[in-house]
């Protein structure tokens, strides 16, 4: 045991599910010394994936999503004040109350926003709402259980066609506009994407996909009264859900020389941060949807993910790697996890969706709703979505670790149907949809130019 590492003073920026369960984690693995816990919301650390589901559903207040403590961290909560800057050098942290922090070793959990609506004004009618935090989860469950005739959720997601299904299911009216050709193709691709269009209309969703919103409308008194579209269209409605993706947490990184950008802040198998040339730091690391983390199995490409199950896990890794030295660190190389329930189905995938050329249906079929896409990539398995069939998920993520080969094997957990004709996985560009992938392969292109910098 380093006793130098099992001291001294870390400081976890983000009281996040990836800042609790590093904390957590730097008890369980002897970490001895002071702990500091930085967060933007002044409440402690919550559950994220309820508030598009039981919260909008009226199931559960928005206010009882707290997450549990495995264990008491021992740490200094200081919540509702934001980080401003870092300086990596000084080994400080500059927060909005004025005051800079000390640390010896710094975890970076500051995740993801809300894409706000691109107009300022139209975006603070009474009746526009993001959904990310616990309050705007509050103030949209509070305006659905008002019972408008009519919601308009711009971006079909997962976020925005979770929303569209809780809508539903409460028996609200709701239009989804979707610049993109389907619900969720940029996270599934095309065939699956048929399947979702035919989910959002059975139960009764105006979906207009092809088109854009081009402005929000208001009455005069600050309330969200419709929109218009491209086509020409105007829609009346008393609540807009914009669901147009996520915005990573980095902009007080700008001054900081770390390799943070749009796409997260970078970093090694062992969640350590690189700089802006890509260098890797010793004391400063980073987990969950802020990161940017290369991956054996997609080429060494950096993924972005916003999962519940990656955030856990990298701040483990994260959390032992900080107070264990070289010789005893882990990687984090999970296979990533995502689910979603909507419109009564449940939906699982394993892998990444979008690395993949050609898609087959290995068991089930969209008719039924029922079925296992199995992905690949130049020949061999790289990801799976089950619809209404998740015991089948373990074996496909046994093919993605082992490099299978693609199409798979008949043989999986539930009935041995031989696979289908392989055809493309249609997956879009991201630029021309209104809502962003849950798993992006952001390759190896730096996000800035670089500018070589000579310290005297």
């Amino acid at each position: 045991m380093d006793s130098d590492l099992h001291d001294g003073h870390i400081v976890i920026i983000g009281a996040s599910l990836a800042g609790l369960r590093a904390a957590e984690k730097l008890r369980e693995e002897g970490f001895t010394g002071s702990l500091t816990v930085v967060g933007d919301e002044p409440y402690p650390p919550y559950d994220r994936p309820p508030l598009s589901k039981q919260v909008l559903l009226g199931h559960v207040p928005a206010d009882t999503t707290g997450l549990p403590m495995r264990r008491d961290p021992k740490a200094v909560w200081r919540l509702g004040v934001r980080a401003t800057g870092l300086d990596p050098i000084a080994k400080r942290v500059s927060l909005a109350d004025g005051e800079a922090l000390p640390y010896d070793r710094l975890l970076i959990a500051t995740g993801t926003r809300a894409r706000p609506w691109p107009n300022p004004e139209e975006a603070a009618l009474d009746g526009v709402f993001t959904l990310r935090t616990r309050d705007e989860a509050a103030g949209l469950s509070a305006h659905l259980a008002a019972g408008p005739q009519r919601v308009l959720v711009i971006g079909a997601g997962f976020t925005g066609s979770e929303i569209a299904s809780a809508c539903r299911e409460r028996g609200i009216e709701v239009t989804v506009a979707e610049r993109g050709p389907a619900p969720l193709v940029g996270a599934v691709g095309g065939t699956l994407a048929k399947l979702a269009a035919g989910m959002h209309r059975g139960h009764g969703v105006d979906l207009r996909c092809g088109v854009t919103v081009t402005a929000l409308r208001g009455d005069g008194d600050g309330r969200f009264v419709g929109a218009d579209l491209s086509d020409g269209s105007h829609l009346d409605a008393d609540v807009c859900v914009a669901a147009l993706g996520a915005i990573r947490n980095v902009e007080w990184l700008a001054d900081s020389g770390l390799a943070a950008g749009p796409r997260g802040l970078a970093c090694d198998a062992g969640c350590r941060a690189f700089n802006m040339y890509g260098i890797v730091t010793d004391d400063v690391f980073v987990a969950g949807d802020v990161s940017r983390f290369p991956h054996p199995l997609y080429e060494y490409q950096l993924l972005s993910l916003e999962h519940w199950g990656n955030a856990v896990e990298q701040a483990e890794v994260a959390a032992h790697n900080m107070v264990n030295p070289g010789p005893l660190r882990r990687p984090h190389l999970a296979v990533p996890v995502f689910w979603s329930t909507q419109f009564g189905h449940n939906i699982k995938s394993v892998g990444v969706p979008t690395f993949s050329d050609h898609v087959v249906i290995a068991q089930g079929t969209l008719e039924a709703g029922r079925l296992a896409v199995v992905y690949g990539y130049r020949g061999r398995v790289t990801a799976a979505v089950t619809v209404n069939m998740a015991k089948a998920l373990e074996h496909y993520r046994n093919l993605i670790e082992s490099a299978a080969p693609f199409p798979p094997e008949p043989g999986a957990a539930d009935r041995p149907l031989a696979a289908e004709i392989a055809i493309p996985s249609d997956v879009p560009d991201p630029k021309g949809l209104s809502h962003g992938p849950t798993v992006a392969l952001t390759g190896h292109l730096p996000d800035r130019r670089l500018v070589t910098v000579q310290h005297g």
